[in-house]
């Protein structure tokens, strides 16, 4: 045991009433992943906690972490003893999960990258991404309006190398205008089931918050942007969105809007874009699309009503000669104009 030279009973009793706290401190929060508001985490050791606020050590510091800026606190993982991440599916099509931890940009990409598509029609084309395992696909209602020859395109990796997999039998579930949502479904035979996201919980978003967002922009498809939220809750045209400066352009619409968990927080649907104006991106609220999966039926696709997404071309007009009477004042005969 090592002998310490004390210079006087004062620093002595300082030193013994220290030992003392920290032995006081519980050890069910020695180590400890504090999860802020804004996204971010902290793996730390937690060596006091007071009324307004958590004292952790990161190592090298001490640092007092307001207990209005943490959202979570949690035991920490040992070495090859990950948390557990439960999965529970809904009657409503998609699924949620617990206890996912939150990873860098990267490998929230590798975890959830194939789960997103390219959705394209014969007018163009914009991004979607897999909420259950038999096919189902959220996308905007603007990429495919007024189409029904709609295919998916599917990135997976194989055993060498990414592989595009085309689906060209993809029916029309649902879909609302005013909400611009849209939900599809693969019907070609596929060997294994589709790889899929998860939707956040609880959609606890916080301004500053960071998400990233995977799409097609432009046909460039499973590219990667990363942002922040820049508002939670933006009214515009009396709806509420995610206003965000991850980018979003022309083909990363329908696509998902990710937090560091991998959960998708909202589809991105549009940006302002006038000149000199950048950073303001928007995304549908996650709120929103699970009440239209919940009430799908109300939204239901039907190919005999003319307002649905079917696009109906004028029918050919016959061509004919104009007529016109014109009245002499001698013989009043009636004459034919030329074409």
């Amino acid at each position: 045991m090592p002998v310490f030279a004390m210079k006087s009973p004062l620093v002595f009793a300082a030193f013994v009433a220290s030992l003392c706290l920290f032995s006081a401190l519980p050890s069910a929060h020695a180590f400890s992943t504090v999860q802020l508001k804004n996204g971010a985490s902290l793996d730390a050791e937690v060596i006091s906690e007071k009324a307004d606020r958590l004292v952790v050590d990161l190592g090298f510091t001490v640092l007092s972490v307001p207990r209005d800026e943490i959202e979570s606190v949690k035991p920490r993982a040992e070495a090859g003893d990950a948390l557990p991440v439960v999965e529970t599916a809904t009657a409503d099509l998609y699924r949620v999960a617990a206890g996912l931890p939150t990873l860098s940009v990267k490998e929230n990409v590798d975890r959830v990258g194939e789960a997103v598509v390219l959705v394209r029609t014969p007018v163009g084309l914009g991004s979607g991404f897999l909420i259950h395992p038999s096919g189902y696909i959220v996308t905007n209602e603007h990429v495919i309006a007024g189409e029904y020859n709609i295919s998916v395109t599917q990135f997976r990796r194989g055993a060498t190398e990414l592989e595009k997999v085309q689906y060209n039998k993809v029916r029309i579930v649902a879909l609302d205008s005013r909400l611009d949502l849209a939900l599809l479904k693969i019907e070609d035979a596929s060997p294994t089931p589709f790889p899929t996201v998860s939707l956040v919980g609880e959609a606890t978003l916080n301004d500053g918050q960071s998400v990233f967002a995977i799409g097609s922009p432009l046909g460039l498809d499973r590219t990667v942007s990363q942002g922040i939220i820049s508002s939670h809750a933006r009214l515009l045209d009396g709806q509420l969105y995610i206003q965000t400066t991850t980018q979003i352009n022309p083909g990363n619409s329908g696509g998902p809007l990710f937090n560091l968990r991998g959960e998708v927080v909202g589809v991105n649907n549009m940006k302002a874009m006038e000149v000199g104006v950048e950073g303001l991106n928007f995304a549908i609220p996650i709120d929103v699309l699970k009440n239209f999966l919940r009430n799908r039926d109300a939204f239901a696709f039907d190919p005999r009503n003319p307002n649905s997404g079917y696009r109906y071309l004028p029918p050919p007009q016959p061509v004919k000669a104009a007529v016109a009477t014109v009245a002499k004042p001698a013989d009043k005969t009636t004459t034919q104009a030329k074409p």
